[in-house]
């Protein structure tokens, strides 16, 4: 079975958790926590195949990767791969839970990214139309007058 599937299965049990998975050096989580994880400590989101989102850090860092989930209330489980996906750790903060909330935010913030960088690709592609990058140039500059 595959990682995605192992977090499918588990994300069933644990809806409202980041679900995070000790691979090597390093800890992914996918879907839903990616936008939160991106959210919290600006972190890239990955989009793999199948346009299944994935974030990932260094096994360096996970003590202060929990420290401010613990600070915001955020339920997370810990799976490690070389143990059959045992679980390593988890926090449950039950009714006080607010990883609802930080998704919301992680999803929007990921949203606006993602529209901006489309733009930029537009403006990449039509960088020769010197009458089109002053047009731009102007609106942003209108919008930045008091």
């Amino acid at each position: 079975m595959g990682i995605i599937n192992i977090v499918e299965n588990i994300k069933k049990i644990h809806e409202d958790y980041i679900v995070f998975i000790h691979v090597g050096n390093f800890y992914y989580c996918y879907g839903r926590d990616s936008y939160i994880l991106s959210y919290l400590f600006n972190y890239k989101i990955n989009i793999l195949k199948n346009e299944i989102y994935s974030c990932s850090f260094p096994s360096s860092v996970l003590a202060r990767i929990l420290n401010q989930l613990e600070n915001k209330k955020i339920s997370y489980i810990i799976l490690d791969k070389r143990h059959n996906y045992e679980v390593d750790d988890k926090q449950n903060f039950k009714n006080l839970n607010t990883y609802q909330k930080y998704y919301e935010k992680g999803k929007e913030k990921f949203s606006t990214k993602m529209r901006i960088e489309k733009i930029y690709q537009y403006l990449l592609e039509n960088m020769d139309d010197k009458t089109f990058i002053t047009e731009v140039e102007e609106k942003i500059h209108e919008r930045r007058k008091i």
